[in-house]
Order: structure tokens, then sequence, then C-alpha cells
């Protein structure tokens, strides 16, 4: 087994019950700007019962991310619950669309509900691991225009798999995208599927006791979901659509809160979202979400694939010759904080690393661990050491 990952931070442990309560607090953000200059806005706060996040580790990351948010307390500053995330907004970045006008993004955070005020700080960083721009504020949880939800008219669903241990497990949560009412007995067969899928793989496969999933019937009022290379637009439950930044096979989903309000109620941690489609594509966000075609003969390994990206932040492993000059997505001279690509510039990870050129989208600059991986081809059957290190990382880290 591969030891080039550190240990978890050593910050001194919290104790949950002293800080936070038994609820979560989602905060919506609006991320907003271009290439040049990104914002972040508060939009909204929202609470809803029970916490399904972990009470371990509460001031530690496992990963940086491309975005990190530090809850403090207002006498002493202390840390008493951090969280990692990845956007859509930065990826858009560092499109050519973003050198050119300035949009706005949806982004919802979950913590655990504080018992007394707090501090809050989001901050983005670029693809040189640079801080680019920061909000803090207040938040009083007393304060009557946090709007409670979740306590009525709960979104349906199922459990599908139990954990060993209900105190110390992983809250999947899998939504429904463009299924009808009268769709959702192959919803429900969808998701068995993608489960199946899942814990056909190592490390879940021995992890698979500390896993709990539901299925959630989010009915949308059409079937299927927006293909816009074929003019084909369609009312869903979230409003997904293939060709994000004009990649045919980017299927994502500006509409954050429209997910987490369907959620809403319901114990979730991490997100995976099945299309009702024949189309091939899916798109996965760090600690954000998964969006998989669920009917493409491709579905299981594209489930699985995209499930490394948003639950474990791992990079893709494949590259394209005729896009290096282009693509912007990882700078050569800087670590990524992915714990499957290296660019050389730490020495630890890129003894254990890079044995193999060509990564994370560029032929040069950039290695993995070995020629073939879950995290670069679909034929290939399963994640490589590195990479099922990396995941057993994560499960622990939220449930030990």
């Amino acid at each position: 087994m591969l030891l080039w990952l550190l240990p978890f931070g050593m910050s001194s442990a919290q104790n949950f019950d002293e800080y936070f309560a038994d609820s979560t607090l989602r905060i919506d953000y609006t991320l907003a700007g271009s290439h040049s200059r990104q914002s972040v806005f508060l939009d909204k706060l929202n609470r809803f019962p029970g916490w399904a996040g972990r009470r371990n580790h509460l001031g530690e990351l496992p990963l940086q991310g491309n975005g990190q948010l530090y809850v403090r307390t207002l006498n002493d500053r202390r840390i008493i619950y951090c969280h990692s995330f990845s956007s859509l907004f930065q990826e858009w970045i560092e499109t050519e669309e973003a050198y050119k006008t300035e949009r706005s993004f949806e982004h919802c955070m979950l913590i655990p509900f504080p018992k007394q005020p707090v501090e809050v700080e989001i901050c983005l960083r670029n693809n040189k691991r640079e801080t680019v721009c920061r909000l803090k504020h207040i938040i009083d949880p007393s304060d009557i225009l946090i709007q409670r939800i979740g306590e009525e008219h709960v979104t349906p669903y199922k459990v599908m798999l139990e954990p060993d241990d209900p105190d110390h497990c992983i809250d999947i949560a899998f939504l429904a995208e463009g299924y009808t009412r009268r769709e959702l007995k192959t919803f429900y067969r969808d998701v068995r599927t993608g489960i199946e899928s899942l814990f056909q793989h190592e490390p879940f496969r021995s992890e698979k006791g500390r896993f709990r999933i539901v299925a959630v019937a989010s009915t949308s009022l059409q079937s299927g979901v927006s293909v816009p290379r074929l003019s084909l637009w369609k009312h869903t439950a979230f409003s997904s659509h293939f060709s994000t930044f004009y990649s045919d096979r980017y299927l994502t989903t500006l509409h954050i809160k429209d997910v987490h309000d369907a959620l809403a109620g319901i114990p979730y941690e991490h997100i995976i979202i099945l299309a009702n489609t024949g189309e091939y594509g899916g798109g996965g966000i760090y600690n954000s979400y998964n969006l998989t075609a669920a009917h493409h003969p491709k579905y299981r390994p594209v489930v699985v694939h995209e499930f490394g990206h948003s639950f474990a932040g791992l990079a893709d492993e494949y590259y394209y010759d005729a896009h290096d000059a282009n693509d912007q997505t990882y700078s050569l001279d800087v670590e990524p904080w992915e714990p499957n690509i290296t660019t050389k510039h730490d020495p630890e990870k890129a003894v254990a690393i890079g044995r193999t050129e060509g990564g994370g989208y560029r032929a040069k600059g950039i290695w993995r661990y070995q020629k073939d991986c879950r995290m670069r081809t679909n034929e290939y059957p399963e994640f490589c050491p590195v990479c099922q290190q990396s995941i057993l990382r994560i499960i622990r880290f939220y449930t030990e």
C-alpha cells in the first residue's frame, strides 16, 4: 500500500455537542464574476432537522479542494468546523467565455447548526492554489430570518442501504432527474444498479457497511433531460442539461438550490443525481454533486467514475493532445490538490504517483500512477492503488 498521503490535520479535537445542535444550517451563496475578478455573496440561510455530516475531525480537511469554508467562535476565533469543496463556477472561470463576460452561479454549503453566534468564512482558490476571494459573515442562530425547511412536505424517499453503525456512516442520496411520477419504478431500479456498480469497486466493496443510501423521488413534469445540441429542452426537477461549457458529454445543473430544496428533511451528505436519458455523459464536482446519465450502456462505469470526483476529489487521468496548449485547468508550476495526479513539485507525491505521464487533460507535465484506472477509462475495471488509498482515506475521515 502506498504511504505518501499524510495523516489528518493535528488540530485540537472539537466536541460536537458543545458547539452544535442536531440540525443542519444550509447556507446559500452566489459565486459571481469573470476570469479576472471573482466574488462571493451571501444569499439565504435555511435550517432543517438532523445533521447527517461528520461529528469527528470537525476542524480538519482531508483535501484542500478549490475552496474552503471555516466556522469560527467569536470569542477566541477557534475553528470549530471546516469543509472543502469545488464548484462549477471555478471551472467556468477558466473557459473562453469567462474572459469576455461575467456570470453568477448558485452554491450551497451545509454546516451543523451552531448553538452560539459564529463567524463563517468562505474562500475560493485559483488553479495556482492562491486565494482569490473570500467572504466573512456572522451567523446568529437566533436570527428570525433563518428559514425553517424540511419539517413538512418532505420529498418521498426510500432507504436502499442501511449502515452497520447509523451513528458513524456516510449518507448518500440518489435523486431522480427527468423521471415522471409514472417512471419511479424505473428510477428505483436505476438506483439499485448504481449501488451495485459502486460497491463492486474497492475500497467501497470492503467498506460497504459504512454507508447509508436513500433514493429520493424528485419527479419531473417531463421525461428525459435537455440536450442542447439536439435543440431538445425539457422541464425537469433540476433543469440539468448536456453541453456544459459547450462540451457535449458534460452533464450538469446550475440549479443547486433546487437540488438541496428537494433534499430538505432527508439525511444526506453526498449527492448522486440520475438523469433519465440514453445520451452519454455525466459530471462530478467535489463535495457538490455527481450527475450521471442512467440509461446509456456505460452508466455503470460512469456513475462510479463521477463519484470518484464528487466524493473523493479524484482528478480525471485522461488527456487530449490537441487541447494541451489551451487547457488552463491545472497550472504546471504548482502541485494539484487532487490526490491522484502530480506535477512533481512535491517530492513525496512525485515518487509515489509520478510513474506515467499524461493526466488532468494534458499529455505533458502531469503524471498519474499507472497506465489505466477507473479515473481514466470506462473499460478499466478498478481504481488504481493510489485512487483506492485516497478513497479509503476519505471514508475513514468521515466515519472514524
